[in-house]
């Protein structure tokens, strides 16, 4: 760390790392590490601020319908107001997480928070299926700016150590209850209001958040001015945002494209003088293998759900709001895995918990593959679920800690721009591959089983290849 970097000035003006030494007669110890009050208010606003784009993701999806019927935006069209958002959200990423370092990652947050007032805005008062469309579009881009910002602002205001793993854990705490909030909450706003509210609730949240950052936050950028790699930038961008419409569309000729791209980037990045993400960090074991698992964490358990939605509305013919409810709970519930494992990450290292978690949650999804047609089935499913999402969120703090730990500051926007990357695209590519898989077997329960079982056998082969993979080599892969 350097002085020109100004993410050295922890937010709260002490020391952010490590624990307290104490004395007496009983000799010295350690205390545990505490937050200051400057400090809490920092994570309120910051992990608001995650909490919100959580939200923001999966409110629409329970009242996709009434808001295409709000517009005139027929059934085909439907799909494409999810895609509208995670096309941008997935795509601009790691460019906005590099630019996050290099131009001021509080100015970018800041950005990305007054798009999404905007876009909500647009979005609440649109009348054709095209301004609809273009406010979803915009706040995926909003996503694709505040998300690695806020990670990187937090990963850059606690350094490694104990209060970190604790706020990253509340991180990924808070974005668990965001998604399920987010279904809970726009069941309920559509029902009671509109489905206009569910875009109008994010406005006056967002607009606390500016008015507080300022005043909270410090401003926080890599030392020097290294250059922005715009080839490296528009390639991997334009390859993502190829490859992703190719998952969602099916379309060959843009997974070609996307290939071709991304393999210029690779090139690019092995050339450039300021590249924009240095090869050297990508082959990183912690990071390669921590983004591998991120991926497959975060595919895999929102296709089961999307599946066990299938079976509980198609074959327990129950409502959208009694689904939400089912989720819900142990979804909520599931919450304090985040609090539990950013503490437990700690002591037993992010690659135990990592593993750990990844393996509760792919055998948690066993006993789903052997549902049946019976309303009797929720006694194994609701336990199934309240296992399975705490082994999830407990995987995801220990991706993000695994995969932004041992890079210094200056990388940071960088690190989270990938985590942040990671996650978007396999929540953009997850459903549609685990719904193409189902489908083979037509509409009935012996397609929901497949898919199910070909999740429990990707989760399991994940845990052994990152097990594996981040084993320490001389101090190297070492998560611990």
């Amino acid at each position: 760390m350097t002085a020109a970097d100004t993410s050295a000035a922890p937010a709260g003006g002490a020391p952010t790392g490590g624990a307290a030494l104490t004395g007496g007669a009983a000799g010295t110890r350690l205390a545990p590490p505490r937050f200051t009050g400057r400090q809490r208010m920092v994570l309120l606003v910051l992990l608001g601020a995650g909490f919100t784009m959580a939200v923001d993701f999966s409110i629409l999806n329970v009242a996709l319908p009434e808001v295409g019927a709000g517009v005139g935006l027929g059934l085909t069209g439907l799909p494409w107001i999810t895609s509208a958002y995670a096309l941008p959200a997935a795509g601009f990423a790691l460019v906005f997480g590099r630019l996050a370092d290099l131009f001021g990652r509080r100015r970018l947050f800041v950005a990305g928070m007054a798009l999404l007032v905007g876009s909500s805005l647009l979005g609440g008062f649109a009348v054709n299926p095209e301004m609809l469309l273009t406010a979803r579009a915009l706040q995926g881009f909003a996503t694709a700016m505040s998300i690695p910002a806020t990670l990187s602002l937090l990963t850059t205001t606690f350094t490694e150590g104990a209060l970190r793993e604790r706020v990253l854990g509340l991180n990924g705490a808070l974005l668990s209850g965001g998604f399920t909030v987010g279904a809970l909450v726009g069941g309920t706003l559509v029902g009671l209001l509109s489905w206009r509210a569910a875009f109008f609730v994010n406005v006056p949240v967002a607009v606390v958040i500016l008015a507080a950052t300022p005043v909270l936050i410090h401003e926080s950028r890599a030392p020097g001015r290294t250059r922005l790699d715009l080839p490296g930038a528009v390639t991997v961008s334009g390859g993502l945002l190829a490859v992703i419409y190719a998952v969602i569309e099916r379309s060959v000729p843009a997974a070609g494209a996307g290939v071709l791209l991304l393999a210029a980037f690779w090139v690019i990045e092995l050339r450039s003088p300021a590249p924009l993400a240095p090869v050297h960090i990508l082959k990183r074991a912690t990071v390669k293998w921590g983004n591998y698992a991120g991926f497959m964490i975060f595919a895999l358990e929102p296709a089961m759900i999307f599946l066990m939605t299938l079976y509980l509305q198609r074959h327990l013919d129950f409502s959208p709001l009694v689904t939400g409810l089912v989720f819900g709970v142990p979804g909520l519930a599931s919450v304090a895995a985040g609090v539990i494992a950013g503490r437990v990450v700690g002591r037993l290292g992010s690659r135990g918990v990592l593993v750990a978690g990844l393996a509760v949650q792919g055998l948690a999804t066993v006993p789903l593959i052997f549902l049946g047609a019976d309303r009797l089935a929720l006694a194994v499913l609701i336990p199934a679920l309240f296992i399975g999402f705490f082994g999830h969120v407990s995987a995801i703090v220990a991706f993000t800690v695994t995969a932004t730990s041992g890079l210094p500051d200056e990388q940071q926007g960088l690190a989270t721009g990938l985590t942040s990357m990671t996650q978007q695209v396999a929540l953009t590519v997850g459903i549609p591959i685990m719904g193409a898989v189902a489908a083979t077997q037509g509409t009935g329960l012996a397609g929901i089983h497949l898919a199910l079982g070909v999740i429990v056998a990707l989760t399991l082969v994940t845990v052994a290849l990152v097990w594996f993979g981040l084993r320490p080599r001389d101090g190297l892969g070492s998560t611990a």
